[in-house]
């Protein structure tokens, strides 16, 4: 028998069954009908975070950011770019700590851009500063 990946959608965060053989293949959310992956990070709040986190397979990594943050937008390509690398492996998301201090705060982000790696739902590795796209993908397969 094959292995089964939980993955949520970041379109209405439904908990997809996905055999990992169909992973590569374009995988849609058997709820909404979207694709599971867009090579494109998902924004992530204090409402879907835990769900992001906890309930899917993938690694998840996240861009703690500003809207104010100079370094912060001039990473916002790289990192979309890194993530149309790296899916379907790991999900890519952004959390605007501005709009989301609480979560800025639960994980002790002192300065943007931080990258953090959460696998099993538990962080692996951090990262402060931005990053280009190669640096990005390079940091998280040695992490990996």
């Amino acid at each position: 028998m094959s292995e089964v990946l939980h993955v949520v959608c970041p379109h209405c965060d439904a908990v997809n069954r996905i055999p990992a053989a169909r992973m590569e293949g374009g995988p849609r959310c058997g709820q909404c009908h979207q694709p599971l992956f867009a090579a494109a990070p998902v924004v992530l709040t204090a409402a879907n975070f835990r769900r992001h986190l906890e309930r899917s397979d993938i690694p998840l990594l996240v861009d703690f950011w500003a809207p104010w943050c100079g370094p912060c937008k001039m990473m916002a390509p790289q990192f979309q770019q890194a993530a149309a690398e790296l899916e379907p492996a790991l999900r890519l998301a952004k959390v605007d700590t501005e709009a989301e201090p609480v979560l800025g705060q639960q994980f002790a982000v002192r300065s943007i851009p931080t990258l953090v790696l959460f696998r099993g739902g538990r962080e692996v590795a951090r990262q402060a500063g931005a990053m280009g796209a190669a640096d990005i993908v390079r940091w998280v397969r040695a992490h990996g």
